[in-house]
């Protein structure tokens, strides 16, 4: 991994291209996934790529995906997992958060246990749950922290009024909002983690829709770079904002390694610009 340099969030330095780990589940993020086999070669070619950042979640399978990467990874060495717990599974493609402080501590535990952890590298809130209190969601992770249980905090899809509320009652070290090139819902959010140092985490970090689409402006860019969409996608953010941490996701060996070679994919300022622009 030769361009995409280092981020550092609480004490701990990662390459800033990742690996987001639910698709290693299955259909609909439930269950195992058809090619088990094939999942745990993806998990370890990461590595050999140089990823040494997984983004995971108790949510993904559920509990699937934790176990995946603790029987392909562990013992980690230099490799940070971070997990998310506020999503409770009812089925394929449900989600429902729940923020009682009860329940993110429970699920704290088991993702302990689940990936064979003294202390969780990253524990992010998947969702605050808009049924209870929020700051008592945030006082757990702060209580998290201060026993030990976790070494990070980290909030997904929020708001810059909801991450300067969490930050008078625990430290944010990332965030993990929707945000690709044609999707910048979120670049209020991205500005305001630049200018307070807060890792930036997209997830669905590959453009898509017309515009990345066979023939788009994306895909003609892409072709005269001879690259693909994806990794044009990638590339672009990393050359975007220092605190961008994006984590491509994939349940085969052959897409994860086309991914990871964006890295490798050097923007000058000029074909930045017209990305950009093919993109808006």
């Amino acid at each position: 991994m030769t361009n995409s340099s280092t981020f550092t969030y609480a004490n701990q330095t990662v390459n800033r291209l990742g690996f987001g780990a639910m698709r290693i589940t299955g259909a609909g993020i439930w269950g195992y996934p058809k090619d088990r086999a094939e999942c745990l070669a993806v998990l370890r070619r990461a590595v050999e790529l140089g990823i040494d950042f997984i983004d995971t979640a108790d949510a993904y399978g559920p509990y699937v995906s934790e176990e995946l990467i603790f029987e392909a990874l562990h013992p980690y060495g230099a490799i940070k997992i971070a997990t998310k717990a506020g999503l409770l599974r009812m089925g394929p493609n449900v989600w429902a958060p729940c923020g009682r402080p009860d329940y993110l501590r429970q699920e704290c535990e088991m993702s302990l246990r689940r990936l064979g952890q003294d202390s969780l590298d990253l524990f992010q809130l998947h969702r605050i749950d808009p049924h209870h209190d929020r700051d008592e969601q945030f006082g757990l992770l702060k209580a998290l922290l201060d026993e030990g249980k976790i070494q990070a905090v980290g909030l997904s899809e929020v708001s810059v009024e909801e991450i300067e509320a969490a930050r008078k009652i625990v430290p944010i070290a990332t965030v993990q909002n929707l945000y690709n090139l044609t999707n910048r819902k979120s670049e209020d959010v991205l500005t305001y983690c630049e200018n307070e140092g807060i890792g930036f985490i997209p997830w669905n970090p590959v453009a898509a829709g017309s515009l990345a689409r066979s023939g788009g402006p994306l895909d003609a860019i892409a072709t005269t770079q001879n690259v693909s969409v994806a990794q044009l996608s990638l590339a672009w953010l990393l050359h975007r904002s220092a605190v961008m941490l994006p984590i491509p996701g994939t349940s085969r060996v052959t897409h994860l390694e086309e991914n990871c070679a964006a890295s490798e994919v050097v923007l000058d300022d000029a074909t930045f610009q017209a990305i950009d622009a093919a993109a808006r």
